[in-house]
């Protein structure tokens, strides 16, 4: 069974930065693409960012790019999401979800997620 558990997150204020982790289990990790997606309050999923199952690749959206990075540790079954200059339109719900062995933008599987609240 795909098990994925998101931490990290929290409230910060404008500007700042969290760092979040998803821990993975119940698959051979490091074969599969991961990805970030969140859930604003109201709105519907938005994939955020990705990386290809070895790391060598790495995609984010638009409105992420130069903030956010996308990183994985195989060896730890865990993916990372470091999140610099962090503005109120980032407050959502940020999922863990497993991707395809191809590095693409879909997903199967997510985790319960993790509440980020950006506000002064």
């Amino acid at each position: 069974e795909v098990q994925l558990v998101e931490s990290g997150g929290g409230l910060v204020q404008p500007g700042g930065s969290l760092r979040l982790s998803c821990a993975a289990s119940g698959f051979v990790f490091g074969m599969y693409t991961m990805h970030w997606v969140r859930q604003a309050p109201g709105k519907g999923l938005e994939w955020v960012s990705g990386i290809s199952n070895g790391a060598k690749s790495t995609d984010y959206a638009d409105s992420v790019k130069g903030r956010f990075t996308i990183s994985r540790d195989n060896a730890k079954n865990t993916l990372y999401l470091q999140m610099n200059s962090l503005k109120p339109e980032d407050t959502a719900v940020y999922y863990c979800a497993k991707g395809r062995l191809e590095f693409q933008r879909t997903w199967d599987s997510r985790g319960q997620g993790t509440q980020v609240t950006v506000s002064s």
